[in-house]
């Protein structure tokens, strides 16, 4: 049995007659000093930006604000809650769709990729059904019976198109290196994008506008009816899906196989089956995402779940990938990030055209927690055995 401790002297020896681990070992300092340099240098710039934008709103002709912006403009209290709603309703579809990724990767160990093209389809979906009951009349006659029928339709559709995903191109890889899926996953993105670029041409598909009595807005709150159904139904969809996971039976058999599926399997668990309703509601959740998002935002294409799924999985990675919590946690907060970090930060430091740098500032921020907190803000809740 080789000694565990090393005595001083022995490493020097080991590094001057080891010539490959010397270079190992600079290799690491350096780039450890990099890494704590890059920390130190976003954190500077994070905080910089703050300061600055305080001093704006406490006199934007102040000394500094008018040395780094002499363009400065300090911001409402009605703007900031503008902004910070807008950020929290993107949040929560963000979660919606990261649970998804968080899901599959915490029972299979891969990235799902094609994860945002499922979201696309339930917007798709969405879309058809809302456009025809505009048709009939009931959307504006009966808007509730029929969002709750829409979302019940694109739910269904979803989680078929993650099921069938998950047999057709999953289930025969499922022994292969983890590398071998996650590319497969990618190529089953292009597939569903091409296929309803196919169906419904390359136009801009546009939902129906909501009545008036719900996209007004909510008297006491100040924010639309709209956004706050979103949030709303967000919160409910997280509590069930907590629900679902934490005290049934079939969540229980989800953690079991996410844990060890060998093991399960020797307990009487059917994995396949597992691996299935894990598909099937993480689709269902993507589906009720695309939904909301068409019901916000209205426009969509065949392109719509990519930039979405992206921000989706770098919400899960924020949270913490692994965590139903984290992830739903990750999406608030790139939502927030992505609508406030641009005039919080950047435009106090006088860059120009910010609104068209949200995406830049949500990335950012998950460059940073990597650096700060790899495993995400909740940790990573998986087992021990190696996901990598």
């Amino acid at each position: 049995m080789h000694n565990q401790h090393m005595s001083p002297a022995r490493f020097i020896m080991l590094l001057r007659f080891n010539p490959f681990h010397h270079k190992t070992f600079h290799h690491k300092t350096k780039l450890d000093i990099f890494l704590v340099c890059l920390r130190v240098l976003i954190l500077t710039v994070a905080a910089l930006g703050v300061f600055c934008f305080v001093a704006q709103q406490i006199n934007p002709q102040n000394p500094i604000a008018s040395w780094i912006n002499p363009n400065a403009k300090s911001i409402t209290g009605a703007q900031l809650k503008v902004l910070a709603v807008s950020g929290l309703t993107q949040g929560a579809m963000y979660g919606l769709i990261a649970l998804g990724y968080s899901m599959v990767y915490g029972v299979l160990g891969f990235i799902n990729f094609a994860h945002g093209e499922v979201f696309m389809v339930g917007s798709m979906t969405g879309m058809i059904m809302s456009t025809k009951l505009d048709e009939t009349g009931a959307w504006d006659n009966n808007f509730v019976g029929s969002m709750f029928f829409i979302v019940i339709v694109a739910m269904i559709v979803s989680s078929l198109t993650a099921i069938v995903m998950e047999k057709v191109a999953y289930r025969p890889l499922r022994h292969s290196p983890r590398l071998i899926p996650l590319i497969t996953s990618i190529g089953v993105s292009f597939f569903l994008q091409n296929a309803v670029l196919l169906l419904f041409g390359p136009n801009t598909k546009t939902y129906p506008r909501p009545p008036e009595w719900i996209a007004d807005r909510v008297p006491g709150i100040g924010i639309s009816g709209t956004k706050l159904l979103v949030i709303v139904i967000a919160t409910l969809s997280m509590c069930v899906l907590w629900y679902l996971v934490e005290c049934t039976k079939s969540g229980k058999a989800m953690r079991a196989v996410a844990e060890d599926p060998e093991i399960a399997a020797l307990m009487g668990i059917n994995v396949n089956r597992a691996i299935q309703q894990v598909f099937i509601v993480g689709g269902a959740m993507a589906g009720l995402a695309g939904v909301l998002w068409g019901l916000l935002f209205r426009s969509i294409t065949h392109t719509t779940g990519f930039l979405p799924g992206i921000k989706a999985f770098s919400s899960a990675v924020v949270g913490g990938i692994g965590s139903l919590g984290g992830s739903m946690a990750g999406g608030v907060t790139i939502g927030l990030t992505e609508s406030l970090g641009p005039l919080l930060i950047l435009e106090p430091l006088g860059f120009r055209s910010v609104s068209q740098l949200g995406n830049a500032v949500a990335f950012v921020m998950l460059i940073c927690v990597l650096l700060l907190r790899p495993s995400g803000m909740f940790g990573d809740k998986l087992s021990n055995d190696d996901r990598t």
